[in-house]
């Protein structure tokens, strides 16, 4: 259900008849389409359940994001707003390694690096001397790469994710998998001044198991939250 949800949101947002509107937009007061580029961090956590059905206890990791978007009117104050980012995520916590001096607990923190193609409904009112920003839409995400770190007693060597879609047969208790793909929702509230500048805090939830399948339990979803620094043209 949650993936037929984002793709009904997805078609619907294309399928918008996208004419300009005469509305009052500081420094572009026609309405027409404009660039943005933006940056920050964002505050990134896996949630879900390990391999047993219990609540993941992992905990927050401090990342960053960079991308571009346009903004398209579709009514007063109204905009689609289309973007592209490279945004990294991950989490860290407390996982039991075995080897063969036994089994024992280690920290482990999680990398993963996404090309991601956010969609949204933007609502942008006149306040002030520039703009309140409100809006939300789906995303998808394609990880081209991930490392988990280990540190502590007797600490692994850095190893790369296993990014497929399934976890084959007999593989290593110590390989750790994920999906390529993920698909999610974004929030964003800010304010943009007359000169362009703008400021967005924004959050996101994943609505996919980003886990490749096995027969276990294992189920997580990436989440997070982040403050953006940015200028329209």
């Amino acid at each position: 259900m949650k993936i037929k949800y984002i793709l009904t949101c997805l078609t619907l947002a294309y399928i918008i008849p996208v004419n300009a509107q005469d509305n009052a937009y500081l420094g572009n007061p026609n309405g027409e389409s404009s660039i943005g580029i933006y940056g920050g961090i964002n505050f990134q956590n896996i949630n879900g359940k390990d391999a047993s059905g219990d609540k993941l206890s992992n905990s927050l990791v401090l990342r960053y994001h960079i991308g571009v978007n346009g903004e398209i009117p579709i009514a007063p104050d109204f905009y689609l707003q289309i973007g592209l980012q490279y945004i990294s995520k991950g989490t860290k916590g407390e996982v039991l390694y075995i080897d063969n001096n036994g089994a024992y607990s280690i920290d482990r923190e999680i990398t993963m690096n996404y090309v991601e193609l956010p969609l949204h409904l933007k609502y942008k009112p006149l306040v002030g001397q520039g703009h309140l920003l409100v809006g939300f839409g789906p995303y998808v995400s394609y990880c081209f790469g991930g490392k988990a770190a280990f540190s502590g007693n007797s600490a692994p060597n850095d190893i790369d994710l296993e990014l497929v879609k399934n976890v084959p047969a007999g593989s290593s208790n110590n390989l750790i998998y994920f999906k390529r793909m993920d698909v999610g929702a974004d929030f964003f509230v800010g304010y943009e001044f007359q000169n362009g500048l703008n400021f967005v805090l924004n959050s996101q939830l994943g609505l996919i198991n980003i886990n490749s399948e096995t027969s276990s339990k294992l189920a997580q979803q990436n989440t997070g939250f982040g403050l953006s620094i940015g200028y329209r043209f």
